[in-house]
């Protein structure tokens, strides 16, 4: 076994250059370039949340219509990163990954020039499948690069690297907007694409072991696709007057499509999704409740603006950095609730994560009338999310039997994923409704009332998956990673 390991890792730097290969942390480098995509796949999908009300005025659009630049990136992002892994495996992973930041990169600068909201939004689909493909690959990629017994440490590495973008977003953002308008925000994407484009086709180690003849699920990407788009699509309708048939109509297309695309997966040779796993309770309902945990922190990116600009006066660059308060906190908590969760379990932290986000909620829809309290409430936010997520995923994973790690851990993407796409949309029409009520606050008590309940909700599902988890992992003596996270 040792042999065969050896042998597959030597293949794998004879296809580096020499003076790559002569430095003996030379992985190191290759799992640098890895953070640098995860880094700015995430950067892109907060930093626009901070200029969606510079694009509604610039682009003169409502806000359901331009709430539009975050969903089509979303979309295109989790219906695509599963047949893109997929696709990965075949063609190799390396090959993905470079084109993949070539996509994004070409991508970000047809963003930067868009002449129109509608053109603007043709080109964040392309840059989302760009995503989709830097998504697919990095913790392949790094679990290649890294020694066996550096593996955890370098996708926890990797994580931060993500963590630190989402982070980022709002307050590098704000200042972009100071500086230049909402175009600089793209702009920032091309050097460093350009940049990383050259490390990945340097550093990057190619994939040694292909799975010829592999399958794409093509139905059931179509299925899954159009299910999405259409419930999305029946959400922001829903606040345009005149719309609700239209919505109506949508919403039931919606529905039924989830429909047949269950039906379909359970059926495929070579399924998109492992639908079957999500019959495991602890596993269903923790997706669900990663879902509801990012649709309250997009939903919050989403609102805070708003009512920071507009309700309080506050500049584009001082917005950001009030927006900064939620991730940074959740990125402090996490790793600290990773950490006393093998002390007390994850029933407990998952549980009181989503019930810090309700309190913290309740508390910015009734007490929201200066930037600094505003600040307040979103780290109190952050800190709930930051206990939640890791021992929500963890509890997940150790439900699931090991043979289907890989899949948990790719639903729990997809769930949170649909979670901030949905996010996104909904808050997007309560400010529809709401708007010209930001000076009384009104806009933003509404919308924190309607997350308070999604928190709530998500505090409930915990609690029903954290007895689902004791049950089926004592049953099967699965112990969840330690970077479960």
């Amino acid at each position: 076994m040792q042999t065969a390991g050896l042998a597959r890792r030597l293949a794998t730097e004879r296809r580096r250059p020499e003076w790559v290969r002569a430095r003996p942390d030379a992985w190191r480098l290759a799992v640098a370039t890895v953070c640098l995509g995860g880094f700015m796949g995430q950067l892109d999908a907060s930093i626009v949340t901070v200029a969606l009300p510079t694009l509604q005025r610039d682009l003169h659009a409502g806000v359901t219509a331009v709430a539009w630049v975050g969903l089509a990136y979303l979309v295109t992002l989790v219906s695509t990163v599963g047949v893109v892994g997929r696709v990965s495996d075949v063609v190799g992973r390396k090959l993905v990954y470079v084109y993949g930041f070539g996509v994004f990169t070409v991508a970000s600068a047809l963003c930067a020039i868009a002449p129109s909201l509608g053109v603007l939004l043709a080109f964040r689909v392309l840059q989302g499948l760009g995503a989709a493909m830097l998504q697919a690959n990095s913790v392949a990629i790094v679990a290649l690069a890294a020694p066996r017994a550096r593996v955890g440490r370098a996708i926890g590495v990797q994580g931060a690297a993500q963590a630190l973008g989402l982070a980022a977003g709002p307050t590098v953002g704000g200042l972009l907007l100071a500086l230049g308008g909402w175009r600089l925000l793209f702009i920032l994407n091309v050097p460093a694409g350009l940049v990383a484009i050259v490390l990945g086709i340097l550093l990057i180690p190619r994939s040694t072991q292909l799975r010829h003849g592999a399958r794409v699920d093509a139905t059931g990407l179509a299925l899954l696709v159009l299910a999405v788009a259409g419930g999305l699509c029946a959400i922001s309708l829903a606040g345009v007057r005149g719309a609700g048939a239209t919505a109506a109509v949508l919403g039931a297309a919606a529905i039924g499509l989830v429909v047949a695309f269950v039906a379909h997966e359970r059926r495929a040779a070579t399924p998109l999704l492992d639908v079957e796993v999500l019959a495991n309770r602890a596993v269903g309902l923790g997706v669900a409740g990663a879902g509801a945990s990012y649709a309250v922190l997009f939903g919050v990116l989403v609102a805070a603006p708003f009512y920071l600009e507009r309700g309080l006066g506050l500049g584009v660059a001082g917005t950001g950095l009030a927006l900064a308060a939620m991730p940074v906190a959740m990125g402090i908590a996490a790793p600290l609730a990773g950490h006393a969760s093998e002390r007390v379990g994850t029933r407990a932290l998952s549980v009181a994560g989503m019930a810090v986000c309700a309190v913290a909620l309740a508390g910015l829809a009734v007490a929201h009338g200066s930037a600094g309290a505003v600040a307040a409430w979103l780290a109190l936010v952050g800190m709930g999310a930051g206990c939640f997520t890791p021992t929500n995923n963890a509890a997940a994973l150790r439900a699931a039997p090991m043979r289907n790690t890989a899949e948990v851990s790719g639903l729990l993407n997809m769930g949170r994923g649909l979670g901030t796409a949905v996010g996104v949309a909904v808050t997007s029409v309560l400010l529809s409704v709401a708007a010209g009520t930001w000076a009384s606050g009104r806009a933003t008590a509404v919308v924190a009332w309607v997350l308070c309940a999604v928190a709530a909700a998500g505090a409930v599902l915990a609690e029903a998956a954290s007895r689902g988890t004791a049950s089926t992992s004592g049953a099967r003596g699965v112990v969840a990673p330690a970077d479960a996270a």
